[in-house]
């Protein structure tokens, strides 16, 4: 009440049509009148307590567990091959088929970065230091399906990593609850321990729910969807020009924000090289996820990191793989001194993970700025040639042309559309 004329202005500003319809009272009542005449007046609390919504519920069968199968002999292949895989290959064949410039606000396109980024045009506003908007989607269905809880849990945690590798400070999610029938107590049992999860992430990253919908009853021949409750993600960063994306030019060193783990459950590696979709999923410190966060956005605020990407969908390597798809193409060289196995070390997914390009001169800033907000972090490579190389204590585990690469990941969807 008292800000109506600023509400108006904005509904004005979009031609829009807006009236004053009521106030908010203490009384317990919901009263509406029709031309001066009093025609509805209830309690209200009967009408809230009946869209209460509280079905049986009981988990369903134990996730199986990982079995961990042999190393693939050729990891060049099964590097390939993943970036090729539906679930990670490149969109471009369905953001290139609509205007992503309207208006001329996008300052991140599609595909170049983690999170897109628009310019917030206001006429009063000086265009070159104009704020941003950055905005994600993210949920892997399987680790829904593997632990509802967690797996929504690692949802929101890979919008917040994805806001924050372009800079932007993240605000609030929207969700879009998908599941199968809640008369089953098993996917009821899902859905609650879904928006648990969400709840329980949504408070600890500061970032609340505004708004979201709910689509039910998602089955074909009795047999339900996995759990999918998708988050969508907005942040906003003061300056749009100082976005970064996430593709890594060359002659920059590369280093690791997070630690690195030898969990494969749920993976994209275990279900589509393995076929397996098994568990535990892996484990999410949100304090952790917090720091790394926090960390990424203040090196791209100090202007220390030139483009940054997160680990999710197919492990580092992939990650690694994804950063060197720019134009031109860049390849990078990448030593890791671990004792992780190499295929769980290259495809597992561990949360709370962001790769950093950054000229090797400010080395000393960035780890600085990394440790002050209690982030891990590792020098792992360098960027430049034509190929990607990872070694593994020593080994050459990965030894591939981008090129090669590349048109694995931009052809994936493609040809598992048949096109």
């Amino acid at each position: 009440a008292g800000r109506e004329a600023e509400a108006h202005a904005i509904f004005d500003k979009w031609d829009l049509d807006a009236a004053v319809i009521g106030k908010v009272t203490d009384t317990g009542r919901i009263v509406l009148m029709d031309r001066g005449e009093k025609i509805v007046d209830l309690p209200i609390e009967p009408l809230a307590e009946g869209v209460r919504y509280d079905r049986p519920s009981k988990p369903g069968p134990a996730a199986p567990t990982v079995r961990l199968p042999a190393a693939p002999a050729d990891l060049n292949a099964t590097l390939a091959s993943l970036l090729a895989a539906p679930n990670i290959a490149s969109r471009s064949l369905v953001f290139q088929q609509y205007d992503h410039m309207v208006r001329l606000g996008t300052v991140r396109r599609p595909g170049a970065a983690d999170a897109a980024v628009v310019r917030i045009l206001d006429g009063a506003t000086d265009l070159v230091r104009a704020k941003g908007v950055a905005l994600t989607t993210d949920c892997n269905p399987r680790f829904c399906q593997l632990d509802p809880y967690e797996g929504a849990k690692l949802a929101v945690a890979e919008a917040y990593r994805n806001i924050s590798t372009v800079g932007a400070e993240p605000l609030a999610i929207t969700d879009c609850l998908n599941f199968g029938s809640p008369e089953r107590p098993e996917i009821m049992h899902q859905l609650k321990e879904a928006i648990r999860g969400l709840g329980d992430a949504c408070r600890a990253l500061e970032t609340p729910v505004v708004s979201g919908n709910v689509s039910l009853y998602n089955e074909t021949d009795g047999r339900p969807i996995f759990p999918s409750p998708s988050v969508g993600m907005v942040g906003v960063i003061s300056e749009a020009r100082h976005a970064v994306g996430s593709w890594f030019p060359a002659n920059l060193a590369i280093a690791l924000l997070g630690d690195n783990t030898d969990e494969l459950g749920g993976s994209e590696y275990l279900a589509f090289v393995h076929g397996q979709v098994a568990g535990p999923v892996p484990k999410l410190d949100l304090e952790k996820e917090a720091r790394v966060g926090k960390a990424c956005r203040a090196l791209i605020g100090a202007q220390l990191v030139v483009a940054a990407h997160d680990c999710s969908e197919g492990g580092l390597a992939v990650a690694l793989a994804e950063t060197c798809f720019g134009d031109p193409l860049v390849g990078a060289h990448v030593s890791l001194d671990s004792d992780i196995r190499p295929d769980c070390l290259l495809f597992g997914e561990a949360p709370s993970r962001i790769l950093v390009a950054y000229d090797e001169s400010r080395e000393a800033d960035v780890e600085r700025i990394a440790q002050e907000q209690g982030a891990p972090f590792k020098r792992i490579g360098r960027t430049g040639g034509g190929s990607l190389a990872i070694e593994v204590q020593g080994k050459k585990v990965v030894d591939a042309t981008v090129s090669s690469l590349a048109a694995a990941y931009r052809g994936g969807l493609a040809h598992a559309l048949g096109l």
